[in-house]
């Protein structure tokens, strides 16, 4: 089975170090961290290597990192998306790249989930690019998007925990973030065939050494790891 494995990068510079593990990179805009340097970076190291570029799109909120809920009006909410997008594709355009699909970031993921409005607004800022959108599988922002005519991708997480219903274990609570290195690869494994993309994050303790041994997991277990886009 063909599984992609993602990471979210240009979060800060030591995250860049998963490019050479990942098939696709989950590239921060720069509205809740990171900069446009990493961003450059972040391109110009992924195109050489064959690691596809996604746009990390999320709330401006770089005091929170993104994780903080928030509610804007939808008009501000899909001008703020298509900024971030659009600000990526002209900077993988300089380098040879192209933006081939687009990742919410933190509570914007979680929110679209079940907010009607916000997954619809996201749906809509993603349109007109008729790229690819990822999603927590049963997500409303996937069903809309669907409907729209926009492809889904199914994301699960190797180093987050689930709630029974299927949503993400907030990060507040104990246990919400995975470190040892044979859960997360026992839960990658798990969640094969139930999505289509897997993610390590760049944040997680020893990100670099997860992605490894859940590449590898993957791998030894006969499936073919590659991008999806």
């Amino acid at each position: 089975m063909r599984i992609d494995l993602n990471a979210d990068v240009a979060e800060s510079p030591d995250d860049l170090a998963l490019l050479d593990v990942i098939t696709s990179a989950n590239v921060c805009c720069g509205a809740y961290g990171g900069s446009e340097e990493l961003m450059l970076e972040a391109c110009e190291l992924a195109v050489p290597l064959g690691v596809t570029i996604g746009a990390q799109v999320g709330y401006p909120d770089r005091e929170g990192f993104g994780r903080r809920p928030m509610d804007p009006l939808s008009d501000e909410l899909i001008d703020e998306l298509r900024r971030q997008i659009d600000l990526l594709a002209e900077i993988a355009d300089a380098v040879g790249g192209r933006v081939a699909y687009v990742k919410p970031h933190g509570a914007l993921y979680n929110t679209i989930v079940s907010d009607e409005r916000q997954a619809a607004a996201v749906v809509e800022a993603v349109g007109p690019y008729g790229l690819p959108l990822l999603g927590l599988p049963g997500a409303a922002s996937l069903r809309i998007a669907a409907e729209e005519g926009l492809e889904v991708v199914r994301e699960g997480f190797a180093d987050r925990a689930y709630r029974d219903d299927g949503t993400l274990v907030p990060r507040t609570e104990d246990g919400a973030v995975l470190s040892d290195p044979d859960d997360v690869v026992a839960q990658a494994l798990k969640l094969v065939g139930d999505v289509d993309s897997i993610c390590v994050h760049g944040d997680s303790p020893g990100a670099v050494a997860l992605a490894h041994a859940v590449g590898s997991a993957l791998r030894g277990s006969g499936h073919e790891v590659k991008a999806f886009a």
